[in-house]
């Protein structure tokens, strides 16, 4: 029997009606939290960006990697296939993953994914918003790439302080050697520095030909297209290996308004040290004539003058009204001379306290300054030495030494002798060692930390699982005495810290995340060398209720090998993000009729 359509108002009202009603059935059964999905290729190809050919890594073929732009509270599944010639694991910089350190991508959570096989990282970003970053976080791979950018969104109720920029544009800036980085490795093994970086790169590329003397022909270099007028959110990640960079922009101020998931106290700053590891968000207005593109430069921080000059970086801003290439010397960077400039301006970022966080209440609402700290470590880094005639790097005189079976399944199957509780709080008076010894944290414990940097460079440090508050440093020893000079009540929040050589930076930490964190530095060579240490988090009573189960897809290796299941070369989603796809779909083709039938009879 056929069905005749009559164009009526009644029927277009009766249609729309429905359709709208099934809208808002489909928003209330997926007033959830979304999932998003990726599929990552992770592979070598050969570049060029310092103009000799070498092989980088890349993600779907890209250097650097794609970026995830995702929503706080959204559920990510990313695919990683790793067809490399060896293990390969990525990490979330700066991703607290709540309850879930087994998505963290480190060698205390993760047995690393083999050469040839895929696995699925699943997580929540759980009340995150920010700027921040993945890479590769085992065998030195970073050196060689394999990074990219996490951009993460307020939900539409929460305000942001600042106004929508009309533009977004994300910089990775780092040192770079044109060896492979399997022989920066070697050399490590072999007790021996790396040395001068061989360049600076700007999103992958090699320097703009600022001097013909210094940047050879031919090199490849970045161009950041603008309009005049407009205001642009700056994405700033140091992603190298050891060399802590400025960036600036000649003729431009460079307001900060974000740094690793906090807002911060909105400040003008004509430049930015950025030491390794760490990430910035600034408003950039572009308010010059444009008679003339602009310079963007990164370069390093204490080398000798003539390092300096090898390795900086420099892009290059484009108005879409210019008249020609820059011209002139360089924007002027801090004075070397001047060894406070870096520590006051560190000092001067402050955590906006009035701005609306990842929830919908004030940043400064945790008064961090009135909580009773309940255990102290001072963390001393000296220079690398020689431990059984190995060169190595150490906090609290332990070199971390990686077992066969990550910590955090040794704990879940109740290994014995991977590792020990006993991870000193200060340094002791004797011979350095290697040794799998892990700091035994208290659940909802707050945690002072100092880290004091005996060695001669600037050191970076990051925590896994959390944020922390950058309270203090100075140069010097650090002495009960030092907690009269702490902020403590808008030192911002951060993953990321940076320590000046001779010196001292304490952070406070909340211990509300269950689970094994990877404290380390994230100045590569010092990583690679033992500097790190692992934060055990367990609460005693309900631990089935603060953190996720062991994930279906583990990947098992050392003792435990023995559990590992063949590699099926597929994937599977969870029950329920599989549940929410499959409803999508029925929905979507509800709509998608009753939208034709809607239409049909008008």
């Amino acid at each position: 029997m056929a069905i005749t359509w009559r164009s009526s108002a009644f029927t277009r009202r009766f249609w729309f009606h429905s359709c709208f009603a099934l809208l808002v059935a489909f928003d209330f059964v997926f007033s959830g939290d979304p999932y998003v999905y990726f599929e990552w290729d992770v592979s070598y190809f050969s570049a060029s960006p310092l103009g000799v050919k070498q092989q980088v890594i890349g993600i779907n073929g890209q250097f650097p990697g794609p970026t995830l732009n995702i929503t706080t509270n959204w559920n990510v599944v990313v695919n990683v296939h790793n067809n490399l010639d060896e293990p390969f694991l990525v990490t979330w910089d700066g991703l607290q993953q709540r309850k879930n350190s087994w998505e963290d991508g480190v060698l205390g959570t993760n047995c690393p994914i083999p050469s040839g096989w895929n696995w699925t990282y699943e997580f929540q970003v759980k009340d995150q918003i920010g700027s921040f970053f993945y890479f590769p976080s085992m065998n030195f791979q970073r050196a060689a790439g394999g990074y990219g950018g996490i951009i993460v969104n307020n939900r539409d109720v929460i305000p942001v302080p600042f106004g929508t920029p009309d533009g977004d544009i994300t910089f990775f800036i780092g040192d770079w050697y044109k060896q492979d980085y399997k022989e920066l490795r070697k050399i490590l093994d072999e007790g021996n520095q790396l040395g001068v970086p061989d360049g600076i790169l700007i999103n992958g590329l090699g320097s703009y030909r600022y001097n013909e003397s210094i940047v050879p022909n031919e090199i490849p270099y970045a161009t950041f297209n603008v309009d005049p007028g407009k205001t642009y959110r700056l994405r700033i990640h140091n992603v190298g290996i050891s060399t802590s960079l400025n960036f600036r922009i000649q003729n431009h101020n460079m307001l900060l308004v974000e740094t690793e998931g906090s807002y911060t106290v909105q400040q003008n700053y004509t430049s930015m040290d950025i030491h390794v590891g760490q990430s910035y968000s600034f408003l950039v207005t572009m308010d010059q004539n444009a008679s003339s593109d602009y310079y963007i430069v990164a370069s390093v921080r204490s080398f000798n003058q003539s390092a300096v000059n090898q390795v900086t970086g420099v892009a290059i801003l484009h108005y879409s009204n210019s008249q020609g290439p820059p011209s002139g010397p360089l924007p002027d960077g801090p004075n070397e001379d001047d060894t406070y400039f870096s520590m006051n301006q560190a000092r001067s970022i402050r955590w906006n306290v009035s701005a609306g966080a990842a929830r919908p209440n004030p940043q400064g609402s945790f008064h961090y300054g009135q909580i009773t700290v309940t255990d102290v470590y001072v963390l001393l880094n000296r220079p690398a030495e020689s431990i059984d005639g190995q060169l190595r790097t150490t906090l609290n005189g332990i070199s971390y030494f990686d077992p066969a079976t990550p910590l955090k399944l040794a704990q879940q199957f109740d290994v014995p002798g991977v590792y020990k509780l006993d991870f000193p709080n200060r340094y002791m008076n004797r011979a350095p060692k290697l040794d799998t010894s892990i700091i035994n944290g208290t659940y909802k414990g707050f945690m002072e930390i100092i880290f004091q940097n005996n060695a001669t460079t600037v050191q970076s440090y990051h925590l896994d699982g959390y944020s922390f508050f950058v309270v203090g440093m100075d140069f010097g020893i650090w002495t009960e005495n030092s907690r009269g000079t702490y902020n403590k009540w808008d030192g911002v929040a951060r993953c990321t810290t940076q320590v000046f050589p001779g010196a001292w930076t304490a952070i406070l930490v909340s211990l509300d995340n269950v689970g094994i964190w990877n404290l380390r530095a994230e100045n590569l060579d010092s990583w690679y060398l033992g500097q790190e240490v692992y934060l055990s988090v367990v609460n005693p009573e309900i631990t089935n209720k603060t953190e996720l189960p062991l994930p279906d897809n583990a990947i098992f290796c050392g003792s435990l090998s023995s559990l590992q299941k063949q590699q099926s070369h597929r994937f599977n989603y969870s029950e329920a993000s599989a549940l929410s796809t499959s409803i999508a779909a029925l929905f979507g083709l509800i709509l998608v009729w009753l939208s034709v039938a809607f239409f049909r009879q008008l």
